[in-house]
């Protein structure tokens, strides 16, 4: 048996690919290898590539799987992931169909993304939901359990689910045939489409339910317990398989895809697991040196600081920075100095400068050796 391809490989993107690229790279490959687009002699070959381009994308595109993945291959996934809803291990057209609606229905319409139910009707997965969360820095780099409050459906004690009013029950669509579909003829090809009057459920509702407006379910909310990862960034998303919209006509229920916002922070700046700050420093703490307190995410460090000191400077902290969900090691902590001119004088100062800056004139270049190579620039360009 022939081992698996690296995922990343399969889909063709690099290893610190974001979402968007991986979802991108996707559905080009969906679209290529689709069996609805490859008959003949090079249809099973098709049919195997986008298998493998499936089971690639729906590990990396969730945030838990791409984590062991990464850190593990293919020996930190479980190998029947998927398989309950024509994911790697599904066998035949339906799970690829089912797959092709998720991303491509909007292309293809909707029969695409249904299948059958026991009763003839048309099932439908339900819609994925999207949260922003907004966390802390703090947050983002230890990680976090939280709760939070979603919209969700149940069923109507009023009808009892059945979406007619009490005493009344829903009758089969004439338009379908209770099927939930109707065919349509153009040209030399017959389309079939989601009923318009039943809207896929093949039933219609004479008199429907008041308290639920004929849905069967009326909308509440319920709250879920989140797991943040430590060392998430802005951006990325935390999927909550199961928590969307409900499907119809039993159909699977949607995803719920938690999306992180991290707030600005007061003294850091985030770039990937590194973190930067701007110290600032008095100019006779620069000119004279010393050691200097400066902030971690972990609590205080210090740092001397050499004695003349320019604006700008930086100094680096190894492993002072974020641990990202996908690295082996912290990041590191950039702090630059910001040599800080003094306002509001009194005279007093202001005579102490004076007498300071005609010792510095009188001692010659040497005190400022930047200025000094400036000056020598600006000469040389007006030669």
């Amino acid at each position: 048996m022939a081992s698996k391809r690296d995922y990343y490989e399969v889909l063709g993107v690099a290893k610190n690919a974001t979402e968007d690229d991986i979802k991108k790279a996707y559905r080009k490959l969906a679209m290529k290898y689709h069996p609805d687009r490859n008959q003949g002699d090079g249809a099973k070959k098709a049919e195997e590539q986008f298998k493998e381009a499936k089971e690639a994308y729906e590990m990396l595109s969730d945030a838990q799987k791409r984590v062991a993945y990464d850190q593990y291959g293919h020996a930190g996934v479980d190998p029947n992931m998927g398989a309950g809803r024509g994911g790697p291990g599904a066998e035949g057209f339906g799970g690829f169909a089912e797959a092709f609606g998720d991303i491509f229905g909007d292309i293809f319409g909707g029969a695409a993304g249904a299948r059958r139910g026991a009763a003839g009707q048309q099932v439908y997965r339900g819609s994925d939901l999207s949260y922003a969360m907004e966390i802390t820095l703090e947050e983002a780099a230890r990680g976090k359990e939280t709760q939070i409050r979603i919209p969700s459906w149940e069923g109507c004690e009023t009808c009892g689910g059945t979406g007619a009013k009490p005493g009344t029950s829903a009758k089969t669509c004439g338009s379908c045939g209770g099927s939930g579909t109707v065919h349509m003829r153009q040209g030399f090809f017959s389309i079939q489409q989601t009923c318009p009057h039943c809207h896929g459920s093949g039933k219609i509702i004479p008199d429907p339910c008041m308290a639920c407006n004929g849905q069967g379910k009326v909308k509440k909310t319920k709250t879920l317990e989140v797991k943040i990862p430590a060392g998430i960034n802005e951006g990325m998303r935390i999927r909550s398989a199961g928590n969307g919209e409900p499907g119809v006509n039993g159909g699977p229920s949607g995803d719920l895809y938690i999306e992180i916002r991290i707030k600005q922070h007061d003294i850091f700046e985030r770039d990937g697991d590194d973190l930067h700050c701007t110290m600032p420093v008095s100019m006779i703490t620069a000119a004279l040196g010393g050691t200097i307190e400066v902030p971690t995410l972990g609590g205080k460090a210090e740092i001397e600081l050499p004695e003349g000191s320019q604006h700008g400077k930086t100094f680096r902290l190894r492993g002072k920075g974020i641990k990202g969900v996908r690295s082996s090691y912290p990041g590191d902590l950039y702090c630059h100095i910001a040599v800080e001119t003094p306002v509001k004088l009194t005279e007093h100062q202001r005579k102490l400068l004076k007498e300071l800056d005609k010792s510095l004139r009188d001692g010659g270049d040497r005190h400022s050796p930047n200025a000094k190579s400036w000056t020598d620039r600006v000469k040389d360009l007006f030669k």
